[in-house]
């Protein structure tokens, strides 16, 4: 059986990859698939505590199964409004996301 550190070590070494990858990227899709790294993450947490805290019960599935959903959600929401953006601007650079100043 595999130990907790483990999931622990792999879910904060994703997160930490997510997190430079959202604070140093100025492409929006490089900034969804960060997120999206954040997110699976948690997931391996949900997963990870669930098995070690008690393996007969599903309730980290459950919360993973939930957390999948709202990702897939935000992912399709996300891109949706980046294409909108490239149309009108040509362009899918976050420092060029000028649409709320006068």
């Amino acid at each position: 059986m595999i130990q907790l550190q483990y999931f622990l070590i792999l879910a904060a070494a994703l997160f930490c990859i997510g997190i430079y990858g959202l604070v140093t990227s100025r492409n929006a899709v490089r900034v969804l698939m960060s997120i999206e790294l954040m997110l699976n993450a948690v997931n391996i947490n949900l997963m990870g505590f669930s098995n070690y805290l008690d393996p007969g019960e599903i309730k980290g599935q459950v919360f993973t199964v939930f957390v999948i959903t709202v990702a897939a959600a935000e992912a399709a929401v996300g891109l949706a409004i980046i294409l909108a953006i490239y149309r009108n601007r040509n362009t899918i650079d976050m420092e060029q996301f000028n649409l709320l100043k006068w």
